[in-house]
């Protein structure tokens, strides 16, 4: 794990920074390496989408655990400059079920 953090640690800016809007939380690189190589369990992660406008990259990831108990889609605003990551803004969601009351009305379908 150390090494991979080392490997992703080159991505970055040395001041870059990490925001959880959600959970209200601001990472440094080195804080933001030990919350995602030290998260309890085993996950999977794909990328459904990816956007670039001017200097930020938008991605939409799906994360799940491996049990699939757990399931989130993440939408990240990733700013760089030239080949580094100066800031990440980073929004998750838990995936779930429509709330009773749309299902009631009966509108809306599934995306999938």
């Amino acid at each position: 794990m150390k090494q991979d953090a080392e490997a992703v640690r080159g991505y970055f800016e040395k001041d870059a920074y990490v925001n959880w809007h959600c959970t209200n939380e601001h990472f440094n690189v080195d804080e933001f390496l030990i919350a995602n190589c030290e998260y309890p369990g085993n996950w999977n992660g794909e990328v459904e989408r990816v956007e670039k406008i001017n200097d930020t990259y938008v991605t939409v990831t799906h994360v799940s655990s491996q049990d699939h108990d757990l399931s989130f889609h993440v939408t990240s605003f990733i700013r760089v400059n030239g080949d580094k990551i100066t800031a990440v803004d980073e929004y998750w969601a838990d995936d779930g079920t429509a709330p009773e009351w749309r299902l009631n009305k009966q509108i809306g379908k599934p995306i999938k």
